[in-house]
């Protein structure tokens, strides 16, 4: 279903840091143990990112194409990119990979539209949530589905999945005391050419979030970042929020120091261009 057999796999590992078959670390399993390293080196190596949207370009959702950008390039991108080349990865390593489409709880109590691309991955008969592309309050690591309520600790970070009414399924993020929903779910299986749909809306409509401001965005274990439009936000564990201003001259070495981007030279013009256009 996710073209896994398209994907040149030992690229692929090579770009996030984990040693494969041909690296010398002998057979990578579909169990429990490699779905935790492969989705935490994902998050660490690969950036959120939707600067191929400001600059007019369309965000492509076939294998070869996504491998081209985020492993070879080694650009980020947004859900439906990073999810998708997840997806292919994990089924090429054999897992039991499926797509489910989330509606952000992020902006309030405003219903949303299911824009958000995330994967339910079985091993062993117990499903797992995996989602590399929720950008900077994103999971690092999988969370159990199977048993909602049970509190997830990644880095300095806590999780849960919590079940409402009709099996929707909400993930939740512990800040300052208080649980927050990130996104809800339901059980309904989505497919790639689910993700074509949404992410023609969400990279060409002009009420959709990224067509008109820099969003780039890192989850980590500790200190969480976030760079929209042009203000770097700083999201810290113990529940302090850092933001300063970032001018349109700064923002290439803002890219290269705090994400690890390096544009070409003229896509890094005509994305500075862009950004003083709105100033």
């Amino acid at each position: 279903m996710w073209s896994g057999d398209e994907l040149d796999l030992d690229a692929y590992l090579a770009r996030i840091g984990v040693r494969g078959p041909s690296g010398g670390g002998g057979e990578l399993r579909a169990d429990l143990a490699t779905l935790y390293e492969v989705h935490r080196a994902h998050t660490a190596a690969v950036t959120f990112e939707n600067l191929d949207v400001l600059l007019g370009r369309p965000v492509e959702l076939d294998v070869k194409a996504i491998e081209d950008k985020l492993v070879h390039a080694r650009r980020g991108g947004y859900c439906y990119e990073q999810n998708s080349l997840l997806a292919a990865a994990l089924e090429r390593i054999g897992f039991e990979v499926s797509g489910r489409g989330a509606r952000n709880r992020t902006r309030g109590d405003s219903l949303t539209a299911v824009t958000h691309a995330v994967l339910v991955v079985t091993v062993e008969g117990e499903p797992w949530l995996c989602d590399a592309g929720f950008g900077y309050q994103g999971p690092r690591e999988p969370v159990p589905l199977g048993r909602p309520g049970v509190e997830v600790r990644q880095g300095e970070w806590t999780y849960r999945v919590r079940e409402e009414e009709d099996g929707i399924l909400v993930l939740c993020l512990l800040r300052e005391g208080t649980w927050r929903d990130l996104y809800a779910f339901s059980p309904q299986r989505y497919h790639p050419v689910d993700y074509v749909l949404l992410n023609h809306y969400s990279s060409t409509h002009p009420r959709s979030a990224f067509v008109s401001r820099v969003i780039v965005q890192r989850p980590g274990d500790g200190d969480r970042l976030a760079l929209v439009g042009r203000e770097l936000t700083r999201l810290l564990p113990d529940g302090r929020v850092e933001r300063e201003s970032v001018a349109a001259d700064e923002l290439l070495a803002v890219l290269d120091r705090e994400f690890g981007l390096r544009l070409s030279e003229r896509d890094g013009a005509e994305l500075v261009r862009i950004q003083r256009a709105g100033d």
